[in-house]
């Protein structure tokens, strides 16, 4: 058999989870003699997979009766071929140390609990040794631990995209990845954004600890599968070894969603925190089935902490005296009021001469921004938390006006109409006649930049202003403003 071609994978590897066992079968070829039932054995693989590598291999596979092996000359050749995982840099470890060191701070309503270095790294050199990540393309469900930047420093040629709500984290994975993973925003109780659905192979995730949260987070997951069938969901998830219930409640959660259990390591993963569980969690090799196609019911409540906690479902920190006098402030003028809750998934329009009054009383920090980018109507109402981090002082509060100036002119009123919440009254702005500007695109913000924005760098063509983290959609508004137009 020739050799493969430059830049050529067998067949069977380009399926990318076999990685391991596919470099252990062919190391044990290369050897010596070996059988053919101890090929099986030894690495895992199911006979129909050893019969069709041993039929790639071809030629260069000597048989003598039951045995087999790489014909002498031909080993490194294979042994090349399909790679062994990546020799880490002695600094490896204090490279990963450097990069969470000014990790924005973890936010408990998002469950937040520091993973150790250690653990970035061990996670990062599992996933290298298990699959191909010259091959196979990873997304990350949330990472504010930081596993993302700890692959790339391991692998600079895997094909690596994170998805998460804090938009803090997303910045810091920009940067300190120097733009070489693809950072998306999301706050998954809405839904996953087009531009990471169907596109991984393995999907690595450390969710909320709650069945409601693992679930939500494994189904996103499942979306995030280019062929979830040949794909791999991997999770963290830990609970008290007292509260066995908890743990069969949350596998069981797993299980209804069609994915069995591949591997579960124990006590793979260490935390700042989480005493609750012993400050450890297990690995979750997750194989999904068929029907794991199917979607997890949204819900609300995912998290331990916070007014979007399981403990909260079915509450809202909202009085319906404080929701009647919100639609009161939209309806200002005598303008007619429709409702909306924060999902900006859809764009939300209201027909001339009716405002648009949004409950975002739950807001931890991202759906203002969002929804007002969402939302096309003359006149906007949103309640917030008075302590909504766009409101904190006067430079965030700059931000923000300045963010959506060309679309809405904002006023914030503060402790309005109690003293848990505030009011951000949004009045449409008009583009001036016959000069586009980013208003255009702040109008559409569901639309590919290309179709809108002719002039969009391609790194960003494909992309919806939506789905963009906020400090991108600030670097795209300051293009915008440069160019002066969209024409």
């Amino acid at each position: 058999m020739d050799s493969p071609a430059p830049g050529s994978r067998l067949a069977v590897v380009d399926l990318g989870v076999f990685a391991r066992q596919h470099r252990m079968a062919v190391t044990l070829l290369a050897e010596g003699w070996t059988r053919f039932e101890d090929l099986v054995r030894d690495t895992g693989l199911p006979r129909r997979s050893v019969e069709e590598l041993l039929t790639e291999l071809g030629e260069d596979v000597e048989r003598d009766r039951a045995s087999l092996r790489l014909r002498p000359g031909t080993e490194r050749k294979w042994l090349d071929h399909v790679g062994r995982p990546t020799t880490p840099p002695r600094d490896l470890a204090e490279v990963i140390e450097a990069h969470l060191a000014d990790v924005p701070p973890p936010l408990p309503a998002l469950d937040h609990v520091q993973a150790t270095a250690d653990t970035v790294l061990r996670r990062a050199l599992w996933l290298d040794e298990h699959y191909d990540l010259g091959q196979v393309r990873i997304v990350f469900v949330g990472d504010h631990d930081l596993t993302s930047l700890a692959v790339r420093e391991l692998r600079a040629d895997a094909d690596l995209a994170v998805v998460d709500v804090d938009d803090r984290v997303l910045e810091h994975i920009d940067r300190r990845g120097r733009g070489t993973i693809r950072t998306v925003h999301a706050d998954l109780r809405f839904g996953l954004p087009r531009a990471v659905a169907g596109t991984a192979d393995i999907v690595f995730s450390d969710p909320p600890y709650t069945p409601e949260g693992m679930a939500l987070f494994a189904s996103r997951a499942v979306e995030c599968l280019a062929d979830p069938t040949s794909g791999r969901v991997v999770l963290a998830y830990g609970y008290s070894r007292r509260h066995p219930t908890l743990g069969h409640q949350t596998q069981k959660a797993l299980l209804n969603l069609g994915l069995t259990f591949e591997a579960i390591v124990p006590d793979f993963h260490r935390y700042h925190g989480a005493q609750a569980i012993g400050s450890t969690a297990d690995l979750y090799v997750c194989h999904p089935t068929p029907r794991a196609r199917k979607k997890a019911k949204g819900t609300q409540a995912i998290y331990t902490h916070g007014p979007r906690s399981v403990e909260a479902e079915g509450t809202t920190t909202a009085s319906r005296k404080t929701l009647d006098a919100l639609v009161t402030l939209a309806g200002e003028g005598g303008r007619k009021v429709t409702t909306a809750g924060p999902d900006w998934t859809k764009p939300i329009t209201a027909e001339p001469g009716t405002a648009v009054a949004l409950d975002l009383s739950g807001d931890p920090g991202p759906w203002l921004p969002r929804v007002l980018l969402a939302t096309n109507a003359e006149r906007v109402a949103a309640l917030v938390p008075n302590s909504h981090p766009d409101l904190a002082d006067a430079a965030s509060q700059a931000a923000l006006i300045e963010l959506v100036a060309c679309k809405y002119r904002l006023r914030l009123l503060r402790s309005t109409p109690d003293n848990k919440h505030a009011v951000v009254i949004a009045e449409r702005v008009e583009a001036p006649e016959g000069s586009p500007s980013a208003s255009s695109v702040w109008a559409r913000a569901h639309a590919r930049l290309g179709n809108v924005w002719p002039e969009a760098p391609a790194e960003l063509a494909d992309l919806r202003l939506i789905d963009l983290p906020r400090h991108r959609i600030v670097e795209v508004l300051r293009r915008l403003t440069e160019d002066g137009s969209t024409d």
